[in-house]
Formats: structure tokens, C-alpha cells, sequence
């Protein structure tokens, strides 16, 4: 594809793009901000965002990222509750850290597991149900995503990097499949998700200090 084919292509992506796309796109970037902020904000804003795309991704034959949606939508009242929980001294249990060497195994083969499982699980399906769907990059931008929501619920400064990854893949992934808004909303996190990572690498020194 051509610079000129993919310009018309966002063109028109761009013109074609729904009132419902839009109100998901700026309810993620303002969940992503409360969340560089350590704000509990984070899940009901988000929430908005997680419902309405699950929907979209069902439209668009992306149900690797319907799954990774409403994945989210569960986790976000989980995390919700987590970010809540407090001590005797009504301060916050949890707090920024960095991922121990356990940790660090623990979410690479939470990654594994989901990836394959979304992948053979679309090769599987593909022909049937979503002709659309593109099973390796589907599979690797919901595994990512899947890995950096659980470790966002537990403040773990490593969540940004799965974030970096699901959306480096995500911006192609919806560009293809027209949903032009949406990949100029994952270029956005990008941009985001670096300043978010720094943010919580501040605040991780700070708390161990």
C-alpha cells in the first residue's frame, strides 16, 4: 500500500467515523491520563470506553479485542475495589512497585498462555465466524493487553511496557480494519503510555525511598 492509498484510506476512515467511536476514543484517552495520575478515575471513565468498544470490535470482526474489552470491563471493577482498600490508618494499600523476579515470570507465561489460547482459538474460528479477524496480531495485542490490565490492578510499574506493546500493535491492527479514529486513538496512548511509564517509575523511587 501506497503513502497516497494509505492517506485516502484514513480520509475516508476518518469521514465514515461514528458518534459512539468517538465518545470511546475520549473517555480511554482522559482513563489512560487518570491512570498516569494514580487517580481512581481511571475505571469508571475507562469503563465507558471498554463498553462501547466491545460492541465495536464485535461489528468490525475483531473479536480478539471484544474478548480483551471485556476482559477489561471485568478488571476494571476489580482494580476499582483494589485501588480502593485501605489500612487501619485510612492510607492506601497498594502502591507503585516494581515487578520481583516472580512477578516477572508470572506475567510473561500470563502472556503465553493467552496469546496461544487467542490464536489457535481464531485459526480455529476464523472461517466460520470472523473471516476478518487476523489471528497472529489479534491474539498478540489482546495477550499484551490482557498482561498490562492485571499488573495496572496491582500498581505495577511494568503494566506500561504490555501498554507500549498492545498499542505499537493495535494502531495497524484497526487502521485495516477501518476503524481509522481508533488507530489515531492508539497513537495517542502511545505518546501516553511513554509518559505514564515515566511517571510510575518516579513514583515507584519515591515510594521506596
Amino acid at each position: 500500500m501506497s503513502l497516497q492509498e494509505i492517506y485516502q484510506q484514513f480520509i475516508e476512515g476518518m469521514k465514515n467515523t461514528g458518534w459512539l467511536e468517538y465518545i470511546a476514543v475520549f473517555a480511554g484517552i482522559a482513563s489512560v491520563w487518570f491512570s498516569r495520575k494514580e487517580n481512581i478515575l481511571v475505571y469508571p471513565v475507562g469503563l465507558i470506553n471498554t463498553i462501547i468498544y466491545i460492541y465495536l470490535s464485535f461489528r468490525f470482526h475483531l473479536p480478539g479485542e471484544a474478548s480483551v474489552n471485556f476482559y477489561y470491563t471485568v478488571m476494571s471493577f476489580y482494580g476499582w475495589y483494589c485501588w480502593l482498600q485501605k489500612d487501619t490508618r485510612q492510607e492506601n494499600i497498594l502502591h507503585i512497585s516494581y515487578s520481583n523476579k516472580q512477578m516477572w515470570l508470572n506475567q510473561v507465561l500470563f502472556f503465553l498462555f493467552f496469546y496461544f489460547t487467542i490464536y489457535f482459538s481464531l485459526v480455529y474460528l476464523k472461517d466460520k465466524f470472523f473471516e476478518g479477524a487476523i489471528p497472529w496480531a489479534d491474539a498478540f495485542a489482546s495477550a499484551t493487553a490482557f498482561t498490562g490490565m492485571w499488573l495496572m490492578t496491582r500498581k505495577k510499574v511494568e503494566s506500561w511496557y504490555w501498554w507500549i506493546a498492545t498499542n505499537i500493535a493495535s494502531i495497524p491492527l484497526y487502521f485495516v480494519k477501518g476503524l481509522v479514529f481508533t488507530s489515531v486513538y492508539y497513537l495517542v496512548l502511545l505518546v501516553m503510555s511513554v509518559f505514564g511509564l515515566t511517571e510510575w517509575i518516579k513514583r515507584a523511587k519515591q515510594q521506596h525511598a
